[in-house]
């Protein structure tokens, strides 16, 4: 009978076990099929698992092709499960350099022993932009109860891209970004529809260059993502590509508190190229 590969825990964005966003890594997978795979990640119910699926590809030590499953499919890019890959790896093989290639292509990845914390930057795809298709936008912010005008007039929404396309919604008010509630089913059937394999995205300004996010991810018993590096990463992009911000220029995204998970994602943004997104992880204990 095969055996079944171990299966590590690790909370991304964050430096305790109780915050960030958790998920599952399994270091060779070589032994599993897309069943195989999406079983163990329906099994764990994180939002994410990354499987390690070739193991030193083209004799580079440090370089892996890697998947990510969610619950009930598989993505095509994962930031959170990026980073607790990443972090796993360091602690076998040494900090340094990784390479994973992914459905989106390869993506570089380095790490660094700060004390007893490892901390990993990921550098994204090449990002991109595109405008709501008509009619989405208002489908959207009907599933939210919200209309255009409470959105941040300094913030269009928009739709960007670094890995995942996902949706991205600046509120003008706090207390409406706190506030607003949706209908999971609902929304996992618009986010299917458009093909938004990534989450929704929506944040709301708390600083310079300091922003609280909701990272809507109806799957499961899951309604809100704790931490979306691939979030991260594309709201970087969208800063840039709008000429937001002037590059180089960095920005934090807290999320999670309104899951009870509190994470911290840091966002480089180049003059080109891709996005960096940073944060440290830690390993999780298995559930009893």
């Amino acid at each position: 009978m095969e055996q079944t590969p171990d299966v590590l825990r690790y909370a991304a964005f964050t430096a305790t076990p109780d915050g960030g966003n958790p998920a599952g890594v399994v270091l060779d997978a070589r032994s599993l099929d897309d069943a195989g795979m999406q079983a163990i990640a329906s099994d764990i119910g994180y939002a994410e698992t990354v499987f390690v699926t070739e193991i030193a590809v083209d004799g580079d030590t440090r370089r892996n092709r890697v998947r990510y499953f969610s619950p009930i499919a598989e993505v095509p890019f994962c930031g959170h499960a990026t980073i607790a890959l990443a972090v796993a790896l360091s602690g076998r093989d040494g900090a340094g350099t990784f390479v994973f290639d992914t459905a989106v292509g390869p993506v570089v990845i380095g790490t660094a022993l700060r004390g007893a914390t490892v901390t990993a930057s990921f550098t994204s795809v090449e990002p991109r932009i595109a405008e709501f298709a008509d009619g989405v936008l208002d489908s959207l912010l009907g599933l939210l109860g919200v209309g255009q005008g409470e959105l941040h007039p300094g913030y269009p929404p928009m739709v960007a891209f670094a890995g995942n396309w996902h949706p991205i919604l600046v509120f003008a008010e706090r207390s409406t970004f706190d506030s607003f509630a949706f209908d999971p089913d609902a929304m996992r059937a618009l986010m299917d529809a458009k093909g938004w394999a990534g989450t929704v995205t929506t944040l709301c300004e708390i600083g310079r260059g300091e922003f609280d996010s909701r990272n809507l991810f109806p799957v499961g018993t899951i309604a809100e993502d704790p931490a979306t590096g691939s979030a991260a990463a594309a709201f970087g992009a969208y800063l840039r590509l709008l000429s937001l911000v002037e590059t180089p220029s960095r920005v934090i995204v807290h999320q999670g508190s309104h899951v009870g998970r509190p994470s911290v994602l840091t966002v480089d943004i180049p003059s080109q190229g891709g996005i960096v997104v940073s944060g440290e992880a830690v390993e999780i204990a298995e559930p009893s």
